[in-house]
């Protein structure tokens, strides 16, 4: 069993990069990959704890890009000692910051007077995001569930409004390339396309470098992975696909290597190694060089 889409409080996960390898682990993972949102601060502790546990490790970041709200570009194999990468994360955590402040006062503007206090106990490393907010909300008794505080404020079009700067799609595949990582389009089914506009995405950013999509994911319904199987096959892209695990008190029910249900499809092997061969094509290294960033 693999997943390669999970989060860890380096960016607006629940648990330490080390204790989330851990869960992992007792959910008798054999692969994961660490994909936090715009951060490769918790890569070197998950690597290290991966190592203990015994499971092979996928050095990972997940970037947002413009576009769509839910259009996240993931990068897998990246080397997260490249210094260009760093200063890249350094650039969207302040940017981050910035749009925190712009929450606040959106956030005040509906009536919910927030310290930054409340919202910071709720974050570790990483730069205050949308579901630190939620769970400030919850504790404040403004809402009941952190669904909620998405569903009606944090996820709605006015929210969009808040929104930060982003690189462009073009922008964040190039990051991952240059890093050395493997390019792959993060949940397509949360952009809301239509198939003509899906299949116009696609080819768009293949053209830009992309290199595989995540068609096996914790929210997808059976037709949805028939449908980005056969985006994938047509246009000659790599097939990711993982859980999106944050937590149980960030995403309740989704759960490392299941998702919500089952996503035993990911037992299978060769996901793993196509993303190897992907990194080899990226780099023009040979097999055995492309190993330096996976425990087995």
């Amino acid at each position: 069993m693999i997943d390669l889409h999970i989060h860890t409080n380096a960016s607006d996960g629940q648990h330490t990069p080390a204790d989330t390898v851990r869960i992992a682990a007792d959910e008798g993972a054999r692969y994961i990959a660490i994909t936090d949102h715009d951060r490769i601060a918790g890569l070197a502790q998950a690597k290290a704890a991966a190592e203990s546990a015994g499971i092979g490790f996928i050095p990972g970041i997940e970037i947002s890009v413009q576009g769509n709200r839910e259009l996240h570009i993931l990068g897998y194999y990246i080397d997260y000692n490249d210094p260009a990468l760093a200063r890249e994360c350094e650039k969207f955590i302040r940017l981050r910051e910035q749009r925190a402040d712009r929450i606040f006062d959106y956030l005040r503007n509906k009536g919910f007077a927030l310290s930054e206090e409340q919202v910071q106990k709720h974050t570790s490393q990483g730069a205050i995001g949308r579901p630190h907010f939620a769970k400030a909300m919850v504790d404040a008794g403004y809402v009941s569930t952190v669904r909620e505080a998405f569903d009606r404020f944090l996820g709605t079009p006015e929210f969009d409004k808040v929104e930060r700067t982003k690189p462009t799609a073009s922008e964040g595949i190039s990051i991952i390339l240059s890093a050395g990582g493997v390019p792959v389009l993060a949940h397509p089914s949360m952009l809301k396309l239509n198939d003509e506009e899906m299949e116009g995405l696609i080819l768009s950013l293949k053209q830009v470098g992309l290199m595989g999509i995540e068609c096996y994911y914790s929210m997808y319904t059976t037709e949805q992975v028939s449908k980005y199987l056969g985006y994938a096959k047509e246009f000659e892209l790599l097939v990711t696909g993982g859980s999106d695990f944050h937590g149980e008190s960030t995403r309740p029910g989704v759960k490392i290597g299941s998702g919500m249900s089952d996503l035993s499809v990911l037992e299978e092997d060769n996901i793993v190694e196509s993303l190897r061969s992907g990194k080899r094509k990226v780099t023009g290294q040979s097999g055995s060089e492309c190993s330096e960033d996976t425990a087995f």
